[in-house]
This record gives structure tokens, sequence and C-alpha cells, in this order.
């Protein structure tokens, strides 16, 4: 299995472990006289051999992310977590930008007048940049989750 199938399965899994805790919701209570639509030990089983292969996949997917070589003396993991930095970075950029673009009007001179203590445009331009790096890494990952194989034991 490739280990991009393997991201589409957790993802899955994740879903029907969702699905569960809904259908368990729906039947731990239930008006007096009334029988439940389904057995909550059922679900409860269910719920928990569904944990265990997510557990398994998850454990598969992070041993292979820390073995695989990404490149520039970096695994999948060291690439992964690049570009969540890169992401949260971009991310406190554009806010900064957001708040230093917005305009006060005055109407009079007495008034407080607000200046902006930052260079949007420098900004912009450290975002744009970040937004390159961050789309060249994700290609390179995606590339690498369809090529690489999913290792299956340690």
């Amino acid at each position: 299995m490739k280990l991009a199938e393997a991201l589409i399965l957790r993802s899955d899994l994740q879903k029907k472990i969702q699905e569960l805790r809904f259908r368990l919701r729906n039947v731990i209570k239930i008006q007096e006289g009334e029988e439940a639509a389904e057995n909550p030990s059922d679900l409860f089983r269910e719920v928990n051999g569904v944990l265990e292969q997510f557990e398994s996949l998850v454990q598969k997917i992070n041993r292979t992310n820390s073995q695989t070589e990404y490149g520039e003396g970096m695994t999948i993991t060291d690439a992964l977590a690049r570009r969540e930095k890169l992401q949260l970075k971009r991310s406190v950029l554009s806010d900064v930008m957001d708040t230093a673009s917005i305009r006060y009007d005055r109407s009079s001179r007495t008034e407080i007048k607000f200046i902006t203590t930052v260079d949007i445009s420098a900004l912009q331009k450290q975002v744009d940049e970040l937004a390159k790096e961050h789309r060249t890494l994700d290609t390179r990952i995606q590339e690498l989750n369809w090529t690489t194989e999913l290792i299956e034991s340690s």
C-alpha cells in the first residue's frame, strides 16, 4: 500500500469514528418504554475495532514518514513540520497585514490619529515567498506520498 492510500484510509477511519460517535449519542439515552435503534454494546465493540485499526495505521504512517528521505537532509516528518511552520508564519503575517491595513477616518483634527508601524509591502512579499515555499514543499510531499510504500513493521 502506498503512503497516500494509507493517508486516505486514515481519513476514512476518522470519519467512521465520528459516525459511530454520532450513532452512540443517539442510542445512549432513549425515552422510557422505547427501544434503542441499535445496541450500544455492539457500537462500542465496533468503535474499539475501528480505533485499533486507526492506531495501527497511524503507527505505520508515522514510521514511514520518519524513515523516508524527503531530500535536503530531511525526512518526510521534517518536511511536514516545516510545512506547518510555513502555514503558521504565513497566517501570522497575513493577520498583521490585515490589522495594519485598517483605515480609521477622522472627522476632525482633534480625533486620535493612527499610523501603521510596519511595512505592508515588505510583509506581502514575505507572505508571497512563504506561499511559494509552501507550495513547493507540499507538492514534493504529495509526490512522495504516492511513490512511497507504507512500512508495515518496525
